[in-house]
């Protein structure tokens, strides 16, 4: 670990001198602040972005995560969310009007999805999706009205990456807002203000806090931008985090590197056992030398992370579902990012919801954690002879 990484994870914004000298920052749990004066309180009224008043706004113990936070992103400040649904939604939110077009990438987070197509499109806000493999896909989409592009690389399911350098210049000719969900490589593998982006979302609940234990989101950008959302979108949406939350972040943050670098090293040693196996059809993940946008990942990401997706060679959703339930030592669930290896088959999610219904019952996504990966390999192989 670098010096300026491990200041920034365990030192950087914890002020010792004011909180008793605590190795460990204490969680400042009111949610309300006094003042002797009237003079103080106005003084406060008018500086809440840097200055506790009402913990919707500014709390002691989040404002330490955001300067991390920010400091992680290359970033001038940051915001934190009660979910990385709500960070996105309030970015986008910030940044569109009606009568404005957004361009998407084609297959983000279903919860993008929603806001964008089933929410936004109420208010006269309009989306073209595009296969953002090709940035030349997003300059072809925009339109005279466009406010703002959307990047998720990869994307957290079949993991297409997008140019970022590329999609942020043609954001800047047009003088449109750029937004990236950064949550699959965590900012230790992947920096997309560096790369242009106006601004990062993440999932705070997967890699960053890393245990499990806390749902959170992360906003980050220029101090312009994140005054601007916090004066609106954030303070009156509400979507502000609990200071114990804040807290838990803090604490994953502590060993991000090492669960990050962990994870990707016995994700490599997985990825590979699996594209070798005769009932694998594909694995998704970008660090292998298969994947089509292969050279991208080397060129904008420094790691691929824990995440991948096989494609199973199942003849019918039984076959998948007894692969899925021959597997012992990864959970079924959703998410990502904690100590915990898991697996996310498709075929769970073809319900009423509609849920990927456009893609094939043979994917089972999976989260490579903290255990041992040679059990993890022994595991998946008795589970593939069950298939």
């Amino acid at each position: 670990m670098s010096d300026d990484l491990s200041h920034l994870l365990n030192h950087l914004g914890e002020d010792r001198p004011h909180g008793f000298d605590a190795v460990v920052p204490p969680v400042v749990q009111s949610g309300n602040f006094a003042y002797p004066t009237v003079a103080a309180m106005r003084a406060v009224v008018q500086q809440e972005f840097e200055r506790p008043l009402y913990t919707r706004g500014h709390n002691p113990t989040v404002a330490t995560v955001r300067r991390k936070l920010a400091a992680l992103e290359h970033a001038e400040d940051a915001l934190l969310f009660s979910s990385g649904s709500a960070a996105i939604a309030a970015a986008v939110i910030a940044f569109t009007k009606a009568g404005d077009h957004v361009v998407c990438v084609h297959k983000p987070y279903s919860w993008t999805r929603k806001l964008l197509s089933e929410l936004l499109v109420r208010f006269g806000v309009e989306t073209t999706y595009v296969d953002g493999t090709d940035a030349e896909n997003y300059r072809r989409a925009i339109r005279p009205n466009t406010a703002l592009l959307i990047t998720e690389s990869p994307n957290s399911l079949t993991f297409e990456l997008q140019d970022l350098a590329a999609v942020a210049a043609i954001a800047r000719e047009n003088g449109i807002v750029t937004l990236c969900d950064n949550s699959y490589s965590s900012p230790l593998f992947q920096n997309p203000i560096d790369l242009g982006i106006d601004l990062v979302a993440h999932s705070g609940t997967k890699y960053l806090n890393g245990h499990s234990d806390v749902v959170c989101g992360v906003l980050a950008g220029r101090a312009e931008h994140m005054r601007q959302v916090m004066a609106h979108e954030f303070m009156t949406l509400g979507a502000a985090p609990s200071p114990h939350d804040a807290w838990l972040l803090m604490r994953g943050l502590r060993t991000l590197e090492l669960r990050v670098h962990r994870s990707a090293d016995s994700a490599e040693r997985v990825a590979r056992f699996l594209a070798a196996h005769p009932k694998v059809r594909r694995v998704h993940w970008p660090g292998l030398e298969s994947h089509p946008q292969h050279a991208l990942a080397r060129r904008q990401m420094q790691r691929c992370a824990g995440l991948m997706t096989i494609d199973l060679d199942a003849p019918d959703e039984a076959a998948v579902e007894r692969f899925c339930d021959g597997l012992r030592r990864f959970l079924i669930a959703v998410s990502w990012g904690g100590y915990e290896s898991l697996q996310w088959p498709v075929c769970a999610l073809k319900g009423p919801s509609g849920y990927y219904t456009d893609l094939p019952f043979t994917l089972v996504r999976l989260y490579i954690g903290l255990e041992d990966p040679d059990l993890l390999i022994a595991d998946l192989e008795n589970a593939l002879a069950r298939m």
